[in-house]
């Protein structure tokens, strides 16, 4: 079934924000995107300048679209194809069941995101995460043991132990409920106030840690279901070693479970803007779209990058070389590291240190297409469905079931992993993981004959493994909120004379809430409010951006 952007997300109530609010930087992001004075002008004398994008990602996309809308010229890079992590995958002749590498669930609050989601009129529909009310049924397997529920309330009472005590644990050592009251009013300085204590508390802090300081956690056993299930999208132990603050930011912006799905793949968004025909744009006549003034092709990788004077020298994989007064970096981290080829003086040593000090979460995910959603067949004896969304120790450790009607094939994603568990099969072909992910989801639902559903070939990936991307995304360790602090504010180039100045870095990299389309879209948007400043332009008075609000909005600094 298919609904409209409108009828997939629940109305605000009055007075709630449309759009989460990061409490690091809590600029509304959303609210500028909408403002009619748009995000601002550049001198007409420096309309149809060339400005580097090196990254055909969803971040690199809205760059690219919002520089062109202001009568510049974007000029984008791309390794690989469009659409980065978010990569979508079909098989010929299904095109509505859609594998999602990697970016596939989008929380509603994510106010940026869905901003250009709507504008290319993408359908979204619930996402069903195990025990929401998009999925029909949930195993949860743990111990060699099998618990069949529909909602969370039929579940072995200790599960109920275990999710009071997180909620618990919110509460009484982090206040959660005074903050996401604050960031729900927008009363700026009381979110201020009150996440500025928690960053000082908890920038040493792991989640583990932060876990154990509890009471509420004095069970090992509360640990580890908490660790293996979670609540939400799944479960927690991935993140354990993850410094405290990434989660607090995750629970408190409300990303963290009832999510969205974009019905016929993410990859529609990047590649829609690709193709994007603007009816109002400052330069170039209404209808030029990005694909036309690239031929319909971007630019290769990027083999070189070097700082020339007051602009920037790129080179590609064709050996073409260009000049640029400015460019925006929207690709991983670590490219700038290893295979870019990279001077030194794009950017302040701090800043290099903080990129080499950038973790990466490994990931990997197995796919296959069935002839129906066959998994909603009744057990004739137990009178369950013969398979639900699965959250357990095996191997396998999240099984999710996408429904794309009962007349169109069905998506399983079989496998959905992290880090040492997703290292686990990074060696193995994908024909291999399937046999192992069989064996051991046979072992949950003994004689389901998957294997008589699956119509194609199995589809894998692994983030860690691949050349371009080293991860699936960043996420900060204890101690690393000064580093993140230096990403995040790059864009932030007000001194003229700073020998640094014009090289922006953009992508959830660079952003407070990593592993989330929308904080690709909100660090582009600082990108482009960077490149306009450099280039002499400004913001409308009645519409400031995040530079204009900066010395307000500004994250903390540590000592």
């Amino acid at each position: 079934m298919t609904v409209s952007p409108a009828e997939a997300r629940p109305a605000p109530d009055p007075g709630v924000p449309a759009a989460m609010l990061c409490p690091d930087f809590p600029f509304a992001y959303a609210d500028w995107l909408r403002h009619p004075a748009g995000l601002g002008q550049v001198p007409a004398a420096a309309h149809g300048t060339e400005v580097a994008v090196i990254g055909g990602g969803l971040s690199g996309m809205v760059a690219a679209h919002e520089l062109l809308k202001l009568g510049l010229k974007p000029v984008v890079y791309e390794a690989g194809e469009i659409g980065g992590r978010m990569r979508s995958v079909t098989l010929a002749g299904h095109p509505e069941a859609v594998a999602e590498l990697g970016a596939m669930r989008f929380p509603p609050s994510a106010g940026a995101l869905f901003h250009y989601i709507d504008k290319l009129g993408l359908k979204t529909t619930p996402f069903p995460n195990p025990l929401s009310n998009a999925a029909p049924s949930t195993v949860i397997d743990l111990y060699g043991r099998t618990h069949h529920a529909r909602h969370a309330s039929e579940l072995p009472r200790i599960f109920g132990e275990v999710s009071d005590a997180w909620a618990k644990t919110l509460q009484e050592q982090a206040g959660l409920s005074l903050l996401e009251d604050a960031l729900r009013r927008r009363d700026i300085p009381t979110v201020k106030t009150l996440w500025n204590d928690l960053v000082a508390k908890y920038d040493t802090e792991s989640f583990y840690g932060f876990l154990t300081s509890s009471p509420q956690f004095a069970s090992f056993e509360h640990r580890e279901i908490f660790g293996q299930v979670g609540f939400g999208c799944g479960g927690w132990d991935t993140d354990f070693p993850n410094s405290a603050l990434e989660i607090l930011r995750v629970v408190c912006t409300d990303t963290g479970d009832e999510h969205h799905r974009i019905i016929g793949g993410c990859q529609q968004l990047p590649r829609g803007l690709w193709q994007y025909r603007p009816d109002t744009l400052a330069h170039w006549p209404a209808g030029t779209s990005l694909a036309g003034l690239h031929g319909g092709t971007p630019k290769p990788a990027v083999i070189r990058i070097d700082r020339t004077g007051d602009g920037f020298t790129i080179e590609d994989a064709s050996h073409e070389v260009r000049a640029y007064p400015a460019a925006i970096f929207t690709a991983q981290n670590w490219n700038l590291l290893s295979g870019i080829r990279s001077d030194p003086a794009l950017l302040p040593q701090p800043v290099w240190t903080a990129l080499e000090r950038t973790h990466y979460m490994g990931a990997s995910k197995l796919f296959v297409i069935t002839d129906r959603p066959f998994w909603l067949d009744r057990d004739p004896v137990t009178g369950h469905d013969v398979m639900s969304a699965t959250l357990t120790d095996r191997i396998p450790r999240g099984v999710y079931l996408i429904d794309n009607g009962p007349d169109a094939p069905g998506t399983m994603l079989l496998s959905y992993t992290w880090n040492d568990d997703s290292l686990k099969v990074a060696t193995l072909t994908p024909e291999q993981r399937l046999e192992v992910m069989l064996t051991a989801l046979g072992r949950i639902y003994p004689g389901v004959d998957i294997r008589s559903h699956i119509i194609g070939p199995p589809i894998a990936t692994t983030w860690e493994t691949e050349p371009h991307f080293k991860g699936a995304f960043k996420a900060s360790l204890p101690g690393g909120y000064r580093y993140q602090r230096r990403l995040f504010t790059q864009f932030m180039q007000r001194d003229p004379a700073e020998p640094h100045r014009g090289f922006f870095l953009a992508g959830d990299d660079v952003a407070w809430i990593a592993g989330f389309s929308e904080s690709a879209v909100i660090t582009a948007l600082n990108a482009v409010w960077g490149v306009v400043a450099h280039l002499g332009g400004g913001t409308s008075p009645d519409n400031p951006g995040p530079g204009d609000r900066f010395d307000d909005l500004a994250p903390v600094r540590l000592d």
